[in-house]
C-alpha cells in the first residue's frame, strides 16, 4: 500500500487497517504530512501545523495498537481543527489580529471528544475573522483557495476544513456551523458537512451555553466518515446541557429502505429563493436520483415566511454577546463583516428579539407540519458557485444582486432557524468543473436518518469520489496563476498560512 493510499482510504478501513496491524498511525501520518507539504502552499488551508504534537498522538495510538488495544472509534486518523475552537498549546487566532499570538491553555470539547477517540491532531484550519463569512479569509493568513479552481473561494467559515479534507491532507475535520458554515464549504469542496440538530453536540467554552443557534459538527469525504464523527461528537459533557448521551445508534450502519418515505425536491424551495442558473443546471441528475432512491418523491416546499428576520436578528445578538465587548474596546480592529454583524446586534431592541423567537415559533410549526407529508426536503446547498478568492462575497445571486454576505446564505441559514439536521452531500459538477452539492434537511433529531438518505444520494450520484487534480500525484502547480503562499514560524508549531495582497503575517 503506497502512501497515497492511505490519503483516500474511508476513516473506518483506516482505523481497521491499524487494528490487523497491517499499517500503523505513524505511517498514516507521515504520508497526511507529505502531503499537506505538498499542496497546503497552494490552497492555504492548514495555518497553523503542529506536527510535534502530531507524532506524539500517533506514537501513543501506535503503542495502544501494539497493546492490542484501539484508542477508540477515531483510532490514529488525522484531523484538523477549526481555527476557532482553542486548542491547548497551539495557537488559536479566530482569524483576529487581537489574537494573532494567542495560545490557549485549554481544548475546547470539540478538540478533547476527537482526540480522546484516538484522533491525532495535525493543526489549525483557516477561518474568516471570527467566523463570520462565507469566505474564508483574514488579515492574518488570506485566503482559502478551492481545490477545484485556486482561483475562487472554497467558502467559509469552516473553508479551511473542508478544503483540507478535500485534498487527502486530513482524514476528518472538525467545523462549526451558524448560517451554513460546514454545509457552504463542504459543497464548494465537495466533501460532506452535517450541521446537526440542536441538542445533539454538546460545546464548551460558550459564553451562552445554552444558544440554539451555531453547532459544531463533522466534515468527511464521505457520509460514513461523518457519521463516525458523530459518534463521538454527540457524547454528552456535564459542561454543556446539550448532549444525546447515546452516540452508538451513529455506529448502527447507514442502510436503509427509502422507497415507501416520502421525500420533497425543491432547488428553489417554490421559488422563494435565487439561485444562479449554473446551480440549477448542476442539479439536473437529482430528481432522477431521488427517483430511484423513493416512490414517493414530490416538488413541494415549506414556507420560510419570516426565517430571514428571525435568523438575522439573533445571529447579530449572539455576535453582539460574544464579540461586543472586544469590539467595544478595539473597534478599528474588526472588518466589515463583524462589524455589521455586532452593529446590528447592539441596535436590537427587546421587542425585536421577541418578534424574531415569535417568527422562529411559528416557522417551526409550518416546518413540522410539512414534514407530516415529506420525511424529507432536498435542496440546493448553496445559491451560488464559488467566487474570486479575493472577493468576500459574491456580487449577484442569479438576477438578484447581493449587497452582504448573508444574502447568498439563505439556503442555508433559514434551516439553522429551525434548529433541524441539514446535511450537503456532492451531487454534480458544472460544465466548468466546479463541484454542487444537495442539501438534505430532515426532522429535528433525525440526524441518522439524513445521513441514511444522503448515504444512498451519494451512492447513486458518485460526485463525491472526484477528486481534485491539486491533490492527485504529479500534478503542476496551481492554476491561474494563483500564488504559492509560505509563512513564519510559533512556538511549538509551523504556521504555514501566508497572506496575500500584502495582508499580514505574523509568526
Amino acid at each position: 500500500m503506497t502512501e497515497n493510499d492511505l490519503l483516500w482510504l474511508p476513516a473506518r478501513e483506516l482505523v481497521e487497517l491499524q487494528r490487523r496491524r497491517e499499517v500503523s498511525a505513524r505511517e498514516i501520518l507521515d504520508a497526511h504530512l507529505a502531503q499537506i507539504d505538498a499542496v497546503n502552499p497552494k490552497v492555504n488551508a492548514i495555518i497553523t501545523l503542529a506536527e510535534d504534537r502530531a507524532r506524539e498522538l500517533a506514537a501513543r495510538a501506535d503503542a495502544a495498537a501494539a497493546r492490542g488495544e484501539l484508542l477508540g472509534p477515531l483510532h490514529g486518523l488525522p484531523v484538523a481543527h477549526k481555527d476557532l475552537a482553542p486548542t491547548k498549546g497551539i495557537r488559536t487566532t479566530y482569524g483576529s489580529p487581537l489574537y494573532a499570538d494567542h495560545v490557549p491553555d485549554h481544548d475546547a470539547l470539540v478538540v478533547e471528544q476527537l482526540v480522546h477517540a484516538g484522533a491525532v491532531t495535525v493543526g489549525k484550519t483557516n477561518v474568516p475573522e471570527f467566523g463570520a463569512g462565507i469566505q474564508s479569509t483574514n488579515e492574518l493568513f488570506g485566503p482559502t483557495r478551492n481545490p477545484y479552481d485556486l482561483s475562487l473561494t472554497a467558502g467559509g467559515s469552516s473553508g479551511g476544513a473542508a478544503a483540507a479534507v478535500a485534498t487527502g491532507m486530513v482524514a476528518l475535520a472538525d467545523g462549526g456551523d451558524t448560517g451554513g458554515s460546514l454545509r457552504n464549504p463542504a459543497t464548494f469542496c465537495n466533501v460532506v458537512g452535517l450541521r446537526p440538530s440542536v441538542g445533539s453536540v454538546p460545546m464548551w467554552p460558550a459564553k451562552d451555553p445554552f444558544a440554539p443557534l451555531s453547532i459544531q459538527g463533522p466534515l468527511g469525504r464521505t457520509v460514513d466518515d461523518v457519521a463516525l464523527q458523530m459518534a463521538v461528537l454527540t457524547r454528552a459533557d456535564p459542561r454543556s446541557p446539550w448532549g444525546l448521551g447515546d452516540p452508538s445508534r451513529f455506529h448502527a450502519g447507514l442502510e436503509g429502505d427509502f422507497s415507501d418515505v416520502p421525500v420533497a425536491w425543491s432547488p428553489d424551495l417554490g421559488g422563494q429563493l435565487a439561485v444562479d442558473d449554473a446551480v440549477r443546471t448542476a442539479m439536473d441528475p437529482v430528481p432522477g436520483a431521488l427517483a430511484g432512491i423513493s416512490r414517493k418523491v414530490g416538488v413541494a416546499a415549506p414556507d420560510m415566511t419570516g426565517a430571514d428576520e428571525a435568523f438575522r436578528t439573533l445571529r447579530g445578538w449572539y455576535r453582539a454577546l460574544n464579540y461586543g465587548d472586544r469590539y467595544a474596546a478595539n473597534p478599528e480592529v474588526f472588518g466589515i463583516r463583524v462589524r455589521q454583524d455586532i452593529e446590528n446586534g447592539l441596535a436590537t431592541t427587546s421587542a425585536g428579539l421577541m418578534r424574531a423567537h415569535k417568527l422562529r415559533g411559528l416557522l417551526f410549526q409550518r416546518f413540522v407540519e410539512f414534514t407530516r407529508e415529506y420525511r424529507y426536503l432536498v435542496t440546493v446547498t448553496t445559491q451560488v458557485l464559488p467566487w474570486s478568492a479575493e472577493q468576500l462575497w459574491p456580487e449577484r445571486i442569479g438576477h438578484t444582486r447581493s449587497e452582504n454576505y448573508l444574502d447568498c446564505m439563505r439556503s442555508m441559514y433559514w434551516f439553522t432557524v429551525l434548529g433541524v439536521p441539514a446535511l450537503s452531500v456532492p451531487a454534480g459538477f458544472t460544465a466548468d468543473g466546479l463541484p454542487v452539492g444537495v442539501q438534505i434537511v430532515g426532522r429535528s433529531g433525525d440526524d441518522l436518518g439524513v445521513l441514511r438518505l444522503a448515504r444512498q444520494i451519494e451512492r447513486t450520484l458518485g460526485a463525491g469520489l472526484r477528486r481534485p487534480a491539486v491533490a492527485l500525484p504529479v500534478t503542476g502547480a496551481g492554476s491561474d496563476g494563483a500564488r504559492v503562499t509560505g509563512g513564519g514560524t510559533d512556538s511549538g508549531a509551523r504556521i504555514i498560512g501566508a497572506s496575500t495582497d500584502g495582508a499580514r503575517v505574523t509568526g
